[in-house]
């Protein structure tokens, strides 16, 4: 009998969360690469939710879903960790009921080991639950905690998660650690002498209804922008066959009928002639009817006209920007990636090529270290007069980063001292009057993609 693993995306917790395209991709590709290993792969995923044990649940709103298969979670109010006490927002658990998780657990067959998957640091609290409850379903699993928090706060997952092992190498290097572990605890075990880059594919179909496929055309980033954690999470730069690309997207579209996909990539449109568009002259030729989606923000300097005609033709349905910030000197300190007449260029580009302004949105900065409320404002107005919507994103103090020591520098909590403190809800590293600040320039944001919208 196949020896027998389980899998788990545990909970999110924390004061607001959306399914943007958001699954687990680590996991399900470290699902495939199990399979193929010889295992039988149990995996339960919190945030599932079309979870057929919810359908019991009658005192839970159902999540609202929107096209493109986003929309919002399972949801249910709870108490705030005391650190948190003074934030003026509520506090809950997105994804499926505990009880749900745990008559999961009892379904599947008793496994030789628990993996779980972890992804922003201060997300933590449903991690150590999901432990906790597989710990009682299961006390002689060994559970094997990995992921993004155990990477970047290796420290505090091994004093307090409570997982028996933690694999905190970079993505790159996680497998060979993993599969130290896994033949330390199953001894029949015989790991893979050789590991593709992106091969297996990710086991989408292990879950329970697939919604879209979440893509990667490569791994890392060359750039090394100073809020972001990608250099020290994929130390290299990693492109991938075009073709190979094509083939998985064809694998999932006539197997399973999948029309959106979501490009997670750092760097998508990087040498775009010789490895992107590649792709996407493929799809155009074979006259697919797919739709494809940018979470992350594209790099405004690669985008001209002919990219931004083959996006279009390829049916991108949702772009965004990392516009980051209008400000001169903020743009300074944070590389200077692009100029005001690059990003206008861009924009122009792809109305030209028949994008509307609902779709080409612009991620905003706010609540860098030392930054202004004038500062996003300023760029909010900015990203709405050239013909796109403004898009919050909110920063988050991530250990690993340039930008972190000043961040703990002037933040008004502890970041060292929990992960909690990391979440990007809280601005950590702005002082005042912050969420009436927030508040405000969240407004302001609603107001110019309204009027956007009514004037497009």
């Amino acid at each position: 009998m196949k020896p027998t693993v389980i899998l788990i995306n545990p909970w999110v917790y924390d004061f607001a969360a959306y399914d943007l395209w958001a699954k687990p991709l680590g996991l399900l590709y470290l699902a495939g690469r199990l399979r193929k290993s010889g295992f039988t792969v149990h995996l339960i995923d919190c945030l599932d939710i079309h979870h057929p044990l919810m359908k019991e649940t009658g005192n839970i709103k159902k999540p609202v879903r929107r096209r493109y298969g986003t929309g919002k979670f399972w949801k249910q109010n709870v108490p705030k960790p005391p650190q948190l006490s003074t934030i003026p927002r509520a506090y809950s658990r997105y994804g499926i009921t505990p009880q749900a998780f745990t008559r999961a657990l009892k379904q599947a067959r008793k496994p030789e080991a628990i993996l779980i998957t972890s992804l922003m640091t201060y997300w933590y609290p449903g991690v150590f639950e999901a432990i906790h409850l597989a710990k009682d379903v299961y006390p002689d699993a060994p559970v094997i905690l990995g992921g993004i928090y155990a990477t970047l706060c290796p420290g505090h997952a091994s004093t307090y998660s409570g997982a028996d092992f933690v694999v905190s190498s970079p993505r790159q290097f996680w497998p060979g650690e993993l599969a130290r572990l896994l033949k330390e605890n199953i001894p029949d075990f015989t790991p893979e002498e050789k590991l593709e880059a992106f091969l297996p594919y990710p086991a989408f179909d292990l879950l329970t209804k697939i919604d879209y496929v979440c893509l990667l055309g490569s791994s890392g980033c060359p750039f090394r922008c100073p809020y972001c954690a990608s250099h020290y999470l994929h130390p290299h730069y990693t492109k991938r066959e075009p073709l190979e690309l094509f083939e998985e997207v064809i694998f999932w579209h006539r197997g399973y009928n999948v029309i959106d996909f979501a490009f997670y990539d750092d760097a998508l449109l990087v040498h775009a002639d010789t490895h992107i568009c590649v792709f996407l002259e493929e799809v155009v030729r074979n006259n697919l009817n797919l739709r494809f989606h940018c979470p992350n923000g594209l790099h405004i300097t690669c985008i001209d006209q002919e990219i931004a005609d083959l996006l279009y033709k390829t049916g991108f349905k949702s772009i965004r920007l990392g516009l980051e910030t209008s400000d001169t000197e903020l743009q300074r300190r944070l590389g200077k990636k692009f100029s005001e007449e690059e990003f206008e260029q861009a924009v122009a580009h792809l109305k030209r090529a028949g994008f509307t302004t609902d779709q080409i949105g612009s991620y905003v900065l706010i609540g860098l270290p030392g930054q202004t409320g004038d500062q996003v404002a300023e760029t909010i107005t900015y990203a709405g007069r050239i013909g796109t919507l403004p898009y919050l994103s909110e920063y988050s103090p991530i250990p690993h980063t340039e930008m972190w020591k000043e961040a703990v520098a002037v933040s008004r909590f502890d970041l060292v001292s929990d992960p909690l403190f990391h979440n990007n809800s809280i601005i950590p590293c702005w002082d005042g009057e912050v969420f009436e600040k927030a508040s405000r320039l969240k407004s302001m944001v609603q107001d110019i993609r309204r009027e956007a919208l009514r004037s497009d």
